[in-house]
């Protein structure tokens, strides 16, 4: 099992970045290049949670989204072609002084399978600066498209 940690500092304000994180649209995949928009299927949805399976590139994975919290997003993972026991996400969205909002990003990553257990142990290692550069990415598309809204 691997336990990966990231910290972004964004522009974006917490209300911003969850807005984006949460966005299960059209154009998901320009905010998450890992996620394409062809696998994305939403089950069901509330008003602080979501039931999405989502993916691409032959790894799909099915989440249950809660932000009852809008500080915390804890994405666990229900079902997945590679992940399983306490596979997920959770994002933290702590306003700075500053007016910018630090992310930290705990992705868990424990294999069912051996492809998955190869492929966590690759994101636990040599692999990890690849998943940071995309949560990068995610954090600077979504400050893009409110920089593009509010112009």
């Amino acid at each position: 099992m691997s336990t990966i940690h990231f910290t972004e500092i964004s522009t974006a304000t917490p209300e911003q970045l969850l807005a984006g994180i949460t966005d299960f649209g059209p154009g998901r995949q320009e905010l998450f290049a890992n996620s394409s928009d062809a696998g994305l299927q939403v089950h069901a949805t509330g008003p602080d949670w979501a039931d999405v399976t989502e993916g691409g590139g032959g790894v799909w994975e099915r989440l249950r989204y809660d932000w009852s919290n809008p500080r915390r997003i804890v994405m666990t993972t229900t079902d997945s072609n590679l992940w399983g026991g306490a596979s997920g996400h959770t994002y933290t969205l702590t306003p700075q002084p500053d007016g910018t909002t630090r992310l930290d990003a705990v992705v868990v990553r424990e294999g069912k399978n051996a492809k998955g257990r190869f492929t966590g142990f690759l994101l636990g290692s040599v692999a990890k600066g690849a998943l940071g550069k995309a949560l990068h990415n995610t954090v600077k598309a979504i400050e893009t498209r409110h920089a593009v809204k509010s112009s």
